[in-house]
């Protein structure tokens, strides 16, 4: 059973502490908000920052949380709007019905040990042919006390979430690597100097300076690294109903 790794209380501090890099991420919402459809659920929303990107764009957005802690602030955060649902949500989920236009998970894969059974749990809370959308920290290379310290089961290639999206009876439609200023800016200052993510002015200044960069180079042509990968397949299309003789 996919299960979520690492320090709660650490995890909720940085997805706090990165709440500055606005450009950062309105430029991943943008990439998936064409596969949304008008009934998505994300899973791992974290503190919702993602959900109010996407949400005002849906018919219905859902999000959801494992962490008990969590849930209950994104709860109250999004209690009054109205085309926001929260739910708390472990995969696989018992109840999953399919009826979800898309599932998009952003920098959650990497805590769940079983993978592969995190995907297959996605692709059951959405419909035959619809999409789930994933972005994961690249190169195992890059991993680091901080990747450690959070909870990081791995980092990733582009084979190796390509692999695990397969291996989860996926059909994979897009894979490729993100922000390679952004890989660089790791390895010298997480990995290297043993940094921790953080707001403050050099996240500003990343923010505002690099990123605008970093998405221009993702138009023009597609990186041969990056500091993460961009993953979308969906989920076997239905077959064809034929219907048998008449007796």
């Amino acid at each position: 059973m996919p299960t979520v790794t690492g320090d709660s209380r650490l995890q909720s501090d940085v997805l706090e502490e990165l709440s500055d890099a606005r450009a950062y991420r309105r430029w991943l919402a943008h990439l998936a908000r064409p596969y949304l459809g008008d009934d998505p659920v994300e899973v791992g929303s974290g503190t919702g920052d993602y959900a109010l990107e996407w949400a005002p764009t849906v018919k219905r957005f859902t999000a959801t949380e494992a962490d008990e802690s969590r849930y209950k602030a994104l709860a109250a955060r999004f209690a009054d709007h109205e085309n926001i649902v929260t739910r708390e949500l472990l995969l696989p989920d018992a109840e999953a019905d399919g009826h979800h236009t898309a599932a998009v998970a952003y920098n959650v894969l990497e805590h769940i040990p079983d993978h592969v059974g995190a995907l297959r749990g996605m692709g059951a809370l959405i419909r035959p042919g619809a999409p789930v959308i994933i972005i994961v920290p690249a190169f195992p290379s890059a991993m680091s006390r901080f990747d450690r310290a959070i909870g990081h089961e791995r980092r990733y290639t582009r084979d190796s979430l390509r692999t695990a999206m397969t291996e989860a009876g996926l059909e994979v439609e897009d894979v490729r690597y993100l922000n390679p200023i952004g890989l660089i800016n790791w390895y010298v200052s997480v990995k290297g100097l043993g940094m921790t993510p953080r707001n403050g002015a050099l996240l500003r200044l990343y923010d505002r300076t690099f990123v605008p960069v970093a998405r221009f180079l993702d138009r023009r042509g597609r990186a041969p690294f990056g500091q993460s990968v961009f993953g979308v397949a969906r989920v076997p299309a239905a077959p064809p109903h034929v219907p048998g003789p008449r007796g």
